[in-house]
């Protein structure tokens, strides 16, 4: 059974953090995309629904 095809006409940005451990990626990262949620009327998902492999919430990966 084949994927249903992804929808590309919805507006989205995908946003990566590169940087040392414990030097608040996750902290700018969640800032930037509250930033831009607000100026650009978006909605903003908390990053701990983003991140829903098994193997992240396991290890607690940010």
């Amino acid at each position: 059974m084949a994927k249903e095809k992804f929808d590309r006409s919805l507006p989205h940005v995908n946003v990566g953090t590169i940087g040392h451990v414990d030097h608040g990626k996750t902290t700018l990262t969640a800032a930037l995309t509250r930033v831009c949620s607000e100026v650009f009327g978006s909605a903003v998902v908390e990053f701990d629904k983003i991140d829903s492999a098994p193997e992240e919430k396991a290890r607690g990966i940010t």
